[in-house]
């Protein structure tokens, strides 16, 4: 396995049209196909599916995209230490959704101060994989809610506890109240996938589901797609509410019979990382 093969890969992956990837690469097609079909011969797994219209990531290929891009990523910083004889920091962040990462910018803008030399590099991961990642040293923290876990090597740090808010539309009906009740919800909810939020959230938000007619129910793959729909005038979703986090033009509006939920950062026991207790600290300032 080497870099021209991965870098084919991820432009494949990228425009799933192999004469674009190409392009972007500035080879020929022919040599694009081979570094693809030399990597999946190495790795013995298909990694696209191929005719004569269309291209799309296998299974295995979603599941190697990650890796692949680290492993670029990892090369090309090594490169630039090497090149330019400084002593970059590599520092990696996982994101469940762009909630989450509303709430990097104050603390990345602190924590470069702190550390010049600091290289940040954030992920949008999906649910279940984003504790493997951590796990598997391929990102040193993320922020999440808390679930239950088997034994891991794995520490959460509580940040704080993020009362679960009606989201709506300030035109939405219910945008009346300060604080709302499960019985006082009405209209059309918006749901989440639950590959894309945590087990609590989904649980929280399926039990609602279940109680409405089909024509009031609306599912969304991402957090990001429930609050366009909310935007939308469309109905109103659940999710924990962190002030920092909030997406602007919408209301938050506390459910005072759901329990709090606890919000905070996932990391490894063993990580010494140089930085990670810094940013611990100032996420903890931040958000209390």
């Amino acid at each position: 396995m080497n870099t021209i093969q991965l870098e084919c890969f991820v432009a494949v992956a990228e425009h799933l049209n192999f004469s674009r990837a190409s392009e972007a690469l500035r080879i020929t097609q022919p040599a694009v196909s081979h570094q693809i079909q030399s990597l999946e011969e190495e790795l013995d797994v298909k990694l696209f599916r191929r005719t004569s219209k269309s291209v799309s990531l296998t299974q295995e290929g979603i599941q190697f995209l990650p890796d692949a891009e680290l492993i670029l990523k990892t090369a090309l910083s090594a490169k630039e230490r090497l090149g330019q004889h400084d002593h970059f920091i590599p520092f990696d962040l996982g994101c469940h959704n762009r909630m989450e990462l509303n709430l990097l910018p104050p603390i990345l803008k602190r924590l470069t101060e702190d550390f010049p030399l600091l290289r940040p590099f954030i992920r949008l991961i999906p649910f279940p994989s984003l504790l493997t990642q951590i796990e598997n040293k391929q990102i040193h923290a993320a922020f999440g809610i808390k679930e239950e876990q088997k034994k891991s090597s794995l520490y959460f740090r509580e940040l704080c506890t993020a009362p679960v808010a009606c989201i709506c539309s300030p035109e939405h009906p219910l945008a009346r109240y300060e604080t709302i009740t499960k019985k006082q919800l009405s209209g059309s909810i918006i749901a989440c996938s639950p590959r894309q939020t945590a087990d609590p959230v989904f649980s929280i938000q399926n039990s609602l589901v279940a109680k409405l007619r089909p024509e009031q129910r609306y599912f969304s793959e991402s957090v990001e797609s429930a609050l366009t729909l909310v935007k939308a005038q469309i109905g109103y979703t659940l999710y924990p509410d962190i002030p920092p986090a909030r997406e602007p033009d919408l209301k938050y509006i506390p459910v005072t019979d759901i329990p709090g939920m606890s919000f905070g950062v996932y990391y490894r026991y063993d990580d010494d990382h140089p930085v990670l207790k810094r940013f611990l600290k100032l996420c903890r300032e931040f958000l209390q």
